[in-house]
């Protein structure tokens, strides 16, 4: 069955481009209030501004760093704050920094774990309460580098396996109180870039593919709200490849 989203309230974080701001801008198109975390405060606002404009929907708009304790808890209060409760929580921050491992910095790799990983942790411990509650959805961001080995940046996809099994554990104790999903996409045509070498360069994917040759943020995000709209029953993992993302791993 699928439920609407009229009324629901969505928690979207790394929502100032790509995969979130196109996830805010699908939640708001269905009917949801939206909170919009990221650190780019401009970005927000301007997000925010244009979906009130397009949709008639109320966003707030909490600049946020999820590598901040406090600052993730902040950031579930004030959405609980504005709207009485939270439907959906979109863990989406992510970053990809460092690629060859025998010259990788420490700080570089610190960053990825503790954004990719300990960002995602904060904002799932404090709205488990809320999903209880409510009995919505929780959704990870992963990726394809979550499932198959990725040799131009092992710590990278090293957070988004992690992100996959903290995920399904998640799943797993939480039982039927609340959905938890991972979506997993190929490359995304956004402002996103993983450091890497030849084909897999440092570029942008936006700059990197041509329409077409890559997934859309809007494929994404259609995903995490078709996985929120789902109830009593659950969507557990979600891939979203171009039709000739597996031919990378022939030979």
């Amino acid at each position: 069955m699928s439920q609407s989203l009229n009324g629901k309230t969505a928690v979207v974080t790394g929502a100032s481009s790509g995969i979130g701001a196109a996830t805010a801008a699908a939640f708001a198109r269905n009917g949801a209030d939206v909170v919009v975390a990221a650190r780019r405060e401009e970005r927000l606002e301007s997000l925010a501004a244009d979906l009130e404009s397009a949709h008639d929907a109320t966003v707030e708009v909490v600049p946020t760093d999820v590598t901040d304790e406090a600052a993730v808890e902040s950031l579930i209060e004030a959405a609980v704050e504005a709207f009485d409760g939270i439907d959906v929580l979109v863990n989406n921050a992510g970053l990809a920094a460092g690629s060859d491992i025998a010259e990788m910095s420490t700080d570089s790799y610190r960053t990825m774990m503790s954004v990719n990983c300990d960002g995602m942790f904060y904002a799932t411990r404090a709205a488990i309460p809320h999903l209880r509650e409510s009995e919505g959805t929780l959704v990870f961001m992963g990726s394809f580098a979550g499932q198959y080995p990725r040799p131009f940046n092992p710590v990278y996809a090293a957070t988004k396996w992690w992100t996959r099994g903290f995920a399904k554990s998640v799943s797993a104790q939480v039982g039927d109180d609340f959905g938890v999903t991972v979506v997993n996409p190929a490359a995304v045509r956004t402002e996103f870039a993983v450091e890497g070498e030849g084909e897999f360069s440092s570029e942008p994917f936006e700059e990197q593919f041509a329409p077409g040759e890559a997934v859309e943020p809007e494929e994404v995000a259609d995903a995490v709200v078709f996985a929120a709209k789902q109830s009593p029953s659950m969507v557990s993992e979600l891939d979203i490849y171009d039709r000739d993302k597996l031919t990378l791993l022939d030979g």
